[in-house]
Order: C-alpha cells, then sequence, then structure tokens
C-alpha cells in the first residue's frame, strides 16, 4: 500500500484593484532610507565625539587666530559643534557629549587666545583670560548640549518602555 501524498495548503491570491493596462507600479522607498539620504546620521563613540569636537575646535581657534584675532567667531562657532556633538554620539555614550565639550573649548583656545610676546606665562595669561571672558559661551553650549542630550535619552527610555510593554500608553 502506498503513503498518501502529503499536502499542504496554497496561498490563494486575492483579486487586487484593476489598472489600467499601462499603468505601472513604483517602488514606494522606505521612510528610513529617504531620512537617511537628507541628514548625516554618524554615530560616535564617547571617544570620537571627544575627537570630533577637539578637532573641530582646535581647527576653529586656528581660524579665528589667523582671520580676526577676537574670539567673537570661535565662541559662536562653538554652539554648532556641542549640538552636532549632541546629536551624533551613541545612544550608549549620550552622558559623554556635555563632558567633552569644555575640554574641547579649552583646546581650540589654545591657538585662539595665544599672546605671541609673553612667552609661556603670556601664553597661559591669555588662556585663562580667554576661558574667563568666554565663560557664557562655554556654559551655554554645554547646556546646548546636555539639553540636547537629555531629550535623546527620554526618547530613548520611552521607546525602550513603549517596545517593552506595546498595549500600555506612553508617557
Amino acid at each position: 500500500m502506498r503513503p498518501a501524498p502529503a499536502t499542504r495548503p496554497v496561498a490563494q491570491r486575492r483579486p487586487g484593484p484593476s489598472r489600467p493596462a499601462g499603468a505601472l507600479r513604483r517602488p514606494v522607498p522606505a521612510p528610513e532610507a529617504a531620512a537617511a539620504r537628507r541628514f548625516p546620521n554618524p554615530r560616535l563613540t564617547g571617544l570620537g565625539s571627544g575627537l570630533f569636537c577637539g578637532a573641530a575646535m582646535l581647527l576653529l581657534g586656528f581660524l579665528d587666530a589667523a582671520v580676526s584675532g577676537s574670539l567673537g567667531l570661535y565662541s559662536v562657532a562653538f554652539l554648532p559643534v556641542c549640538a552636532l556633538t549632541a546629536l551624533w554620539v551613541r545612544e550608549g555614550d549620550l552622558l559623554t557629549a556635555p563632558v567633552v565639550l569644555p575640554n574641547a573649548f579649552a583646546l581650540g583656545l589654545l591657538p585662539a587666545a595665544a599672546d605671541h610676546g609673553g612667552g609661556f606665562g603670556g601664553h597661559l595669561m591669555g588662556l585663562v583670560t580667554a576661558l574667563a571672558t568666554e565663560a557664557g559661551w562655554l556654559y551655554g553650549g554645554t547646556l546646548l548640549a546636555g539639553v540636547v542630550v537629555l531629550v535623546r535619552r527620554v526618547r530613548l527610555v520611552a521607546r525602550r518602555n513603549a517596545a517593552r510593554h506595546p498595549g500600555h500608553p506612553g508617557v
């Protein structure tokens, strides 16, 4: 006696909406792909964020020393560096962004606040004076990065809670 052939259910296609004969079906791009084309989305580690903002501020310090000699351009340019560092750091290293920014600000002040005629003492005095006079910009940029990091952290926790409890309304 021969065993009966195994039968499995066969998926049946439902009739879809009819299209005109000449109509083409175009693929719709995923929203993530469209967003990836608009904005760069690098993810920096804690060390990478420190290197990024340190290198950016050092470059801005040399640029400011070559162009104007005053610290206005340098201090204002610190704010976008703070925002980008806070936006580009990985979610696991969020708390490093507000910590590395004051160090990067001081690193960039080395060429920007140089007193070319005073030797080491004059250079040190120029650095301390620049840190004192530009403290508002330093605090403001660090606060900006702290707020961005805090918002990102709250959204991360809310996403994790929503994934853990799918039917529960979020915050």
